[in-house]
């Protein structure tokens, strides 16, 4: 191994200068090339990134025309506020899913129960006469009052004629109602 080292290294000393010549002008023709190459790969990234950068604009402006034409018009709402149609879809489809697991007769009810008339007048009741602290005073004072007075008849045998316990609950009722009615003239705020 050694030798052949020694052998190459004089085979170099001993060129004639036509190989050297020839040498220094390969050196000359690399060292063009390598300027050459790197100031095409130069050009080259330069395109490839403005072509690259002609398509992502285009491609931006293909996807704005969609969406532009694709959105519904809407009259200046926030993107995070439910129109009325969105909403009834969203609640029609929620009680499809929800009557897709019950029987048929349970479907029929809730077809009944969840019709729109139904359910405006179940929620105007709600609101006026069926309020929760009215019914709850009215029950209250109905067993309250309906078990005094039968304590009292029992005890002084009097007979009880039936009316009593809607008479108590009606009283009730109406203590319910002018306790909401006076909370929310005193602290201003609903249930």
């Amino acid at each position: 191994m050694v030798e052949r080292q020694h052998t190459r290294e004089h085979e170099q000393r001993e060129q004639t200068p036509e190989q050297l010549r020839d040498n220094e002008n390969n050196v000359e023709r690399l060292r063009k090339n390598a300027e050459r190459n790197a100031e095409r790969s130069k050009e080259n990234k330069a395109e490839k990134l403005e072509q690259s950068r002609q398509d992502v604009e285009r491609v931006a402006e293909k996807q704005e025309k969609i969406a532009v034409e694709s959105a519904p018009e809407r009259a200046e709402t926030r993107p995070d506020v439910a129109t009325r149609s969105e909403r009834k879809q969203a609640y029609d489809a929620h009680m499809d899913q929800a009557r897709s697991h019950m029987k048929p007769a349970g479907k029929t009810f809730s077809k009944v129960i969840h019709n729109r008339a139904v359910e405006t007048a179940s929620d105007i009741t709600g609101k006026t006469v069926a309020r929760p602290n009215a019914i709850l005073a009215g029950s209250f004072t109905a067993f309250v009052m309906v078990l005094g007075v039968f304590l009292v008849a029992r005890h002084y045998g009097y007979p009880l004629s039936g009316s009593e316990s809607i008479i108590a609950f009606a009283a009730g009722w109406v203590l319910g109602v002018l306790f909401d009615y006076l909370r929310v003239m005193i602290t201003g705020r609903h249930q």
